[in-house]
This record gives structure tokens, C-alpha cells and sequence, in this order.
């Protein structure tokens, strides 16, 4: 069964490259240049989410995104990794409950590595 990813990253660069990364590895993926709210994301039922912490022209940040899909009840148990360059992306990964992050710029290698953990 193929694997369904969400990304959410405000940089269409970012955003094409890592479309087209991921469907090349054979995922399908869906992305936006700004942010969704944790209902519009939960109906979407991907397998797993990416997002950025700063989307611009998004009202909620990645990790405050990821907070509230963490707080639906039942808990969200969709992993969400967080790819930012934030300097104090650990701390706010922890605070979110993020399932895990990683630091742009990224090693492609170790992303889709890290990917591949997460959605099983």
C-alpha cells in the first residue's frame, strides 16, 4: 500500500523538491504552501506529516499545528516530523510532541531514512 505524506512548507522550492523526492521513492504526496488546521489536516488522513515551523501567511506555526493534532482525542498517533531551521527546533519538537525533527538544511539520505521509520 502506498504511503500518503503531507507537507506543509511555505518555500515553493522546498516544497517542489521535496514532492518530487518523495514520489520518486514511490510515496504520494500532497502539499501546501501554508498551513491547514489540525481538523482540515485530520480529514486529509495521511500516513505521515512534515511540516515547517514558520509558514508564512499561515494564523498557527508547524509546531503549534502539531500540538493541536496531538491533542485531538482520541490521541493523533499520525507521525509528524518537523523540518525547520530554527535554532531551538529540540525544544520546540518536545514541547509539540512532534514524533521527531530534523534540522534544514538536511541530508537527503538521512530524511528519507527518517521517513521511512516513521511511516513503517
Amino acid at each position: 500500500m502506498i504511503k500518503r505524506i503531507l507537507i506543509i512548507e511555505d518555500d515553493p522550492g522546498i516544497l517542489e523538491l521535496l514532492h518530487l523526492i518523495f514520489e520518486t521513492e514511490g510515496y504520494a504526496v500532497e502539499g501546501f504552501l501554508n498551513g491547514k488546521s489540525a481538523a482540515e489536516i485530520i480529514l486529509l488522513k495521511p500516513d505521515m506529516i512534515i511540516l515547517d515551523i514558520k509558514i508564512v501567511g499561515s494564523v498557527q506555526t508547524g509546531d503549534q499545528i502539531c500540538a493541536d493534532l496531538k491533542a485531538t482525542t482520541p490521541l493523533y498517533i499520525t507521525p509528524v516530523l518537523l523540518l525547520s531551521a530554527e535554532p531551538d527546533l529540540p525544544e520546540l519538537s518536545a514541547a509539540c510532541f512532534s514524533d521527531s525533527f530534523m534540522a534544514k538544511p538536511f541530508d537527503l539520505d538521512k530524511l528519507l531514512n527518517r521517513v521511512a521509520e516513521l511511516t513503517g
